[in-house]
């Protein structure tokens, strides 16, 4: 753990009971709600990582619109979180909403495309530059049917990914490196086979391990985000995935590539934005305005070698897909949110807002001498309370503060901001305002000097 000497560590904690004690006055009906999920949730949580959130028990929600949101008690709050990309959208946007409404009443679900699957489809091709498509309703699975597929068009059991990687709850992920070796990542709850048999595991930008690990041949795909943001923003270095691309094209490993937190770089991800060149992509969280959603895509090429695979009698029963993927309100929510939300000139203004609440948050580093740093990729921001940035999973890890980063979360939650849970980032949405960003920094130097 990083520490910074002139921050008294006694102090930062009789600060943390002083936002406890204060979290706990202000929201008697979020604290009322929690004692009384105890009783049908398990840990009084309708979702487990919800207890990860600090001051003792969660916010429970009353509305949300825009990049603002209130809760039970009334209290209204800015929301840089925004469903952890989910929401990047913007709670409800309304460019979407009547879109929503108008497929409700036309129906949900019925096992059979409509007009807006090969629009969607067509927009992601465009957009991020690979021929075909599937969909799937979350990027978890997205991330399951592309690891299925790759094992079966290459014939090789193996995938890789980076030590401390973020792909949802996919199984073949859940493994890191303690003291060098392949290990089932800590936490993980009863996996079905240990992870070490699926999968390798190396170090973000460290290219001679990359090699040592494709070199047997037996890689089927790496899945990578092209930058990692499970412990805090770790960029590739320069000349990374060049590099990546020619490894894997080399040994015979196909490479997936999850923009999942990523599609905050553009309207066409890291991907587009970089020129990178993967033989599948995947994506969800913001795809469908917060309707769960997510999309698959493929290379010509490998797209041909999929449907291959894909037949009949086995197109329902071979382990990809699901009943309500694809259906007609997600499909909806997807073309209304590609078409009208996430578009070039949205994005151009969110990314001035996350420059502009980085340029804030280094000013008062700078001003206090703190050995901060700041890193962002695209409109997705985060402040970390090490000198430098990490250059792997491992880096990122050490450097994490168990006093501050929690401090922070819950000051800035008591001043009518929240952050996410698990490290502080801030991402701005379509509805993010100017006055919300500086608001931000006007709350961050208020921390600053109580810590100092």
């Amino acid at each position: 753990m990083v520490q910074h000497a002139n921050i008294d560590r006694s102090r930062v904690q009789t600060l943390m009971e002083r936002e406890k004690a204060l979290f706990a006055e202000r929201h008697p009906r979020s604290q009322q709600f929690h004692r009384r999920s105890q009783d049908s949730l398990l840990a009084g949580v309708p979702m487990h990582w919800m207890t990860r959130w600090p001051g003792g028990f969660p916010l429970f929600v009353a509305e949300a619109r825009g990049a603002t949101f209130r809760d039970v008690d009334g209290l209204e709050y800015i929301d840089f979180c925004l469903g952890d990309t989910g929401a990047m959208t913007g709670h409800s946007p309304p460019a979407v909403l009547p879109k929503i409404t108008e497929q409700l009443a036309k129906g949900i679900t019925t096992m059979l495309p409509s007009e807006n699957a090969f629009w969607v489809a067509e927009e992601l091709q465009r957009r991020f530059g690979l021929k075909y498509w599937q969909f799937a309703l979350s990027a978890t699975d997205a991330n399951r049917f592309a690891l299925r597929l790759a094992r079966a068009v290459t014939a090789r059991p193996k995938v890789l990914v980076f030590n401390g990687c973020y792909h949802g709850t996919v199984d073949e992920a859940y493994v890191s490196l303690v003291g060098g070796e392949a290990r089932s990542r800590p936490g993980n709850i009863g996996p079905q086979i240990d992870p070490t048999l699926t999968s390798k595991v190396v170090e973000w930008n460290d290219l001679e391990a990359l090699e040592a690990a494709l070199a047997p041949g037996d890689v089927a795909a790496v899945l990578a985000e092209p930058v990692m943001t499970n412990v805090g923003i770790v960029h590739p270095e320069p000349g990374y995935h060049q590099a990546l691309r020619e490894l894997t094209r080399k040994y015979g490993t196909l490479l997936i590539l999850d923009e999942t937190h990523t599609l905050s770089a553009g309207p066409g991800g890291y991907t587009r934005k970089h020129g990178l060149e993967p033989d599948m992509l995947t994506v969800g969280k913001p795809l469908g305005s917060g309707i769960p959603a997510a999309a698959y895509g493929f290379t010509e090429e490998l797209g041909h070698r999929v449907h291959a695979l894909i037949q009949p009698p086995y197109a329902d029963t071979g382990g990809i897909g699901g009943t309500l993927a694809a259906n007609a309100l997600s499909l909806a929510a997807m073309r209304a949110t590609l078409e009208h939300v996430l578009t070039k000139e949205a994005y151009e203004r969110m990314i001035a807002l996350a420059e502009r609440l980085e340029w804030g948050v280094k000013g008062v580093i700078a001003k206090h001498k703190l050995p901060w740093h700041v890193t962002r990729v695209g409109c997705r921001v985060e402040y970390l309370f090490r000198p430098n940035p990490a250059k792997n999973g491992s880096e990122a890890l050490a450097g994490q503060d168990p006093d501050l980063d929690p401090f922070i979360h819950l000051y800035m939650l008591n001043r009518g901001i929240l952050l996410t849970p698990f490290h502080n980032m801030a991402l701005m949405s379509p509805a993010t305002l100017e006055e919300h960003v500086d608001r931000h920094t006007e709350v961050f130097t208020q921390a600053v000097k109580e810590l100092l």
